[in-house]
């Protein structure tokens, strides 16, 4: 059942956007490996310091493959799906404490696996939450038979037939290994502050930069030019937002959501919201162009500028290299924290919120993993999760 539970959690952390992100890599690490490391942690009632390790090490493998597998991978492939994959084998080929040679086991098992398009995206189809599901069980699945003595392909990234030949033009395999265990790729992870495509966010930035606080509604506005990196609008451009959920991914709903309400919060993805008559006129005033000097920037930053012009003739214009929640320009942990309290609203009570608040925060003192969700797992049948 650890398997099961692998899946389900990675589709669920991945459901509202609001997940990690590695911006250099285009990877979001922890909706693939946390599930992975957490099933098979829970399910060998390992210590929170064993899970630390477990993580660190997945992060390091998931997102040093996805940089090496570089920009052209996610042209095609999403790679939280592919990347992560590999990421959630390690860190539950850590957990297992496997040798080296059945490490590498998992890992050409976990690579062999690895797969997830962007048509859905074109589609509007529902297949992202699945993508990191796959990773994470797929990832556990590698490592539990590598465990066993199955063997996998040793040459999986860099053989001919492998992963990077098979997924990209512009792979780079020294990558991997470039200043490995002196340079930890996992620090420049980002937390995200909005509930939308990473894509979105330094748009949504400059965009409240721009309008300095204030909120304005369609008759204030006479034009919203956006300006980005190549690698948003291609993704992005095509995405109507039909749903709340396929909102998160077009651009000019959160520039207009931004513009009209001053946040983008998980309030603002809502059936009423695509409904709102003045969120729509706003988007109609919302231009999309792609900027060659931003675009040489990325993917070493997401960069964005937004020019608003109002109906009185002002210019009012806002740019962002960084977007709240990068390491150059973080949440705080009371953000973090606030963060999960919102996220949880309602599904988790209070006063258990607080005792995961305080584990997590304590994770390296814990001696066995299950103790995170504490009584409130015995209390709660719905919540028990079945990882033997």
């Amino acid at each position: 059942m650890c398997l099961l539970a692998a899946m389900v959690n990675g589709a669920a952390s991945h459901a509202v956007e609001m997940d990690d992100l590695h911006r250099e890599s285009i990877f979001h690490p922890a909706s693939a490996i946390i599930p992975a490391a957490f099933a098979a942690a829970e399910r060998g009632h390992v210590s929170g310091v064993a899970l630390i390790e477990a993580l660190i090490a997945g992060y390091e493998v998931g997102i040093r493959v996805a940089v090496a597998a570089g920009p052209n991978h996610y042209k095609y492939w999403h790679t939280t799906a592919t990347c992560g994959t590999f990421g959630a084998g390690a860190a539950a080929a850590r957990v297992l404490n496997l040798n080296e040679e059945q490490t590498a086991w998992a890992l050409g098992s976990a690579g062999t696996q690895a797969a997830g398009l962007w048509e859905f995206l074109v589609e509007n189809a529902m297949s992202k939450q699945l993508h990191p599901g796959k990773a994470a069980m797929n990832g556990l699945l590698a490592a539990l038979l590598a465990d066993r003595g199955f063997i996998g392909p040793l040459g999986i990234l860099e053989g001919e037939k492998g992963f990077f030949r098979a997924t990209s033009q512009d792979f780079d395999e020294e990558k991997c290994i470039a200043n490995l265990g002196q340079e930890f790729l996992s620090e420049e992870n980002s937390l995200k502050h909005y509930a939308s495509c990473g894509h979105t966010h330094s748009a949504i930035e400059a965009t409240l930069k721009a309008a300095e606080g204030k909120a304005f509604g369609p008759e204030e506005i006479k034009a919203i030019s956006v300006s980005t990196y190549w690698a948003a609008l291609d993704l992005l451009k095509r995405v109507e937002p039909k749903t709340p959920y396929m909102a998160k991914f077009n651009l000019p709903f959160c520039v207009a959501t931004a513009v009209r309400y001053g946040r983008v919060d998980l309030r603002a993805f809502t059936e009423g919201r695509l409904e709102d008559l003045e969120i729509r006129a706003l988007m109609k005033k919302v231009s999309l162009h792609v900027d060659p000097e931003l675009d040489r920037n990325y993917p070493k930053k997401w960069p964005s500028k937004v020019e608003i012009v109002t109906r009185d003739g002002r210019r009012l214009v806002g740019v962002c290299d960084y977007a709240k929640g990068d390491p150059r320009n973080p949440l705080s942990e009371d953000e973090v924290v606030q963060k999960f309290k919102d996220l949880t609203e309602g599904i988790i009570p209070y006063e258990a919120m607080k005792d995961i608040i305080d584990r997590v925060m304590n994770l390296e003192s814990l001696k066995d993993v299950t103790e995170i969700f504490g009584e409130w797992r015995q209390r709660c049948p719905s919540s028990r999760s079945s990882t033997s």
